[in-house]
């Protein structure tokens, strides 16, 4: 399988009188990009909003983020089962609008979202504060249940990704990156002398705000499952979960998977990449089981000796983690686990709600207990008003200046646990 990412660079995001790119530019039609988002009956008003780096803004409370990209040719489209038909993916040319994401904000259920500072202290914890974002601020209709809010709010990111995608289908790419996937019965034939190394991308998984989809399903109640990395590359992956800020994975982090580019970057090389195992995070002690039994399974039938397994979130999925590895290094499949910690403001706690021997190669991306003091911004995105009972955020958090104290745990994929930002832990 092969699959070609073309960068087409924004450097700044603009409205106009219709939506298209040029020299660099994005120009988007408010009034038209808001018209396709109300076709959803369960949506009651949507402003769109432009933050560019650099900028006196916060947004808050934030939802997902989602990179537009849009097929140019090969099988299937971007976010399948959801925005286009329910086929494989990951082949041909897909373009993307590189420096440029599409941010949800508005009212949401429950507590856990999240903040982007374009600029200030804040914004060296996020890649976001770098690239020209379009912010949807969704309202949905009163009197709807809770799983009708969530997903509304989440099609609706997905569209705009698309509307905005639509504009670069026919643009020239400024750069191009080429991925090359041999299944792994070839893989294995093309580099047999070669470490034969296995993604375990653990993914939220655990009811209402906790889940994530797969081609449009649920991967809640299913058994792990094999991918090839170009399919992650166009969309098959989606947030609807709203893991702690700081850790949570959004579409974006998924499209952009760092641990895919890296192993697909480095293999034929110093590593024989065999695939991706997709297995979920549950809250019961029974399902974890399960599915650390059949990753260990799938990893076996694959031919792995190696592992690196990654969490999203903390706490009860820290039991997922360590089950996938020892399971994994009980046949002899050597691991690396990549987290994050909670291990208090003076990082003296214990960072992780479960530990086992066998896990003796771990990163871990900072802790999330780290408290920062960010300076008022002249523009809000969003609402102040959610700062102090976000993850992250306590009561005095939000100051009379406007200006607030939180938790890193707050701050928007700031310990992400793919390893896409720039906090990390190293042994001296």
């Amino acid at each position: 399988m092969e699959l070609e990412l073309g960068k087409i660079k924004i450097n700044n995001v603009k409205f106009g009188d219709k939506t298209f790119i040029d020299d660099g530019v994005l120009f988007i039609n408010k009034k038209e990009m808001k018209e396709f988002l109300l076709e959803d009956d369960n949506i009651k008003e949507i402003e769109i909003e432009i933050a560019r780096p650099g900028e006196s803004t916060r947004i808050l409370p934030i939802k997902d983020i989602i990179q537009p990209r849009i097929k140019v040719s090969g099988k299937g489209g971007v976010f399948p089962g959801f925005i286009s038909d329910l086929e494989t993916t990951g082949t041909g040319i897909t373009n993307v609008l590189d420096n440029c994401a599409v941010v949800t904000c508005g009212p949401i259920l429950h507590v856990q979202e999240g903040i982007i500072d374009m600029s200030g202290p804040g914004a060296k914890y996020s890649s976001f504060s770098k690239m020209n974002l379009v912010v949807p601020l969704i309202t949905p209709k009163e009197g709807i249940n809770e799983h009708t809010h969530e997903k509304a709010i989440r099609l609706a990111g997905l569209k705009a990704a698309k509307y905005l995608a639509e504009a670069a289908k026919d643009i020239q790419a400024t750069e191009k990156e080429n991925y090359v996937y041999d299944p792994a019965y070839k893989a294995k034939e093309l580099y047999p002398d070669l470490p034969k190394i296995v993604y375990v991308n653990m993914i939220q998984c655990q009811g209402l705000m906790h889940d994530t989809y797969v081609y449009g399903v649920n991967l809640k109640g299913m058994l792990p499952t094999l991918m090839t990395p170009t399919e992650i590359f166009d969309g098959a992956i989606v947030s609807g979960n709203c893991a702690a800020p700081c850790h949570k994975h959004t579409t974006f982090h998924h499209q952009n998977n760092p641990i895919v580019k890296d192993l697909m970057d480095r293999h034929g090389k110093d590593v024989c990449f065999l695939g991706v195992i997709l297995t979920k995070e549950s809250t019961m002690l029974s399902e974890k089981i399960h599915s650390a039994e059949y990753t260990q399974n799938l990893a076996n039938i694959i031919g792995a000796e190696g592992a690196i397994i990654s969490e999203e979130g903390g706490g009860n999925p820290e039991t997922d983690l360590m089950l996938n590895c020892e399971k994994l290094e009980e046949i002899g499949i050597k691991t690396v686990l990549v987290t994050d910690e909670y291990a208090g403001r003076d990082g003296r706690s214990q960072g992780l709600a479960d530990v086992s021997p066998k896990a003796d190669a771990v990163v871990t991306n900072g802790n999330g207990n780290e408290l920062v003091n960010l300076p008022a911004m002249d523009k809000v995105i969003g609402s102040l008003d959610m700062v102090e009972t976000i993850v992250g955020g306590f009561k005095g958090s939000l100051h009379e200046d406007g200006s607030i104290s939180v938790e890193l745990a707050s701050l928007i994929g700031s310990l992400n646990e793919f390893g896409y930002e720039r906090l990390t832990t190293k042994l001296k």
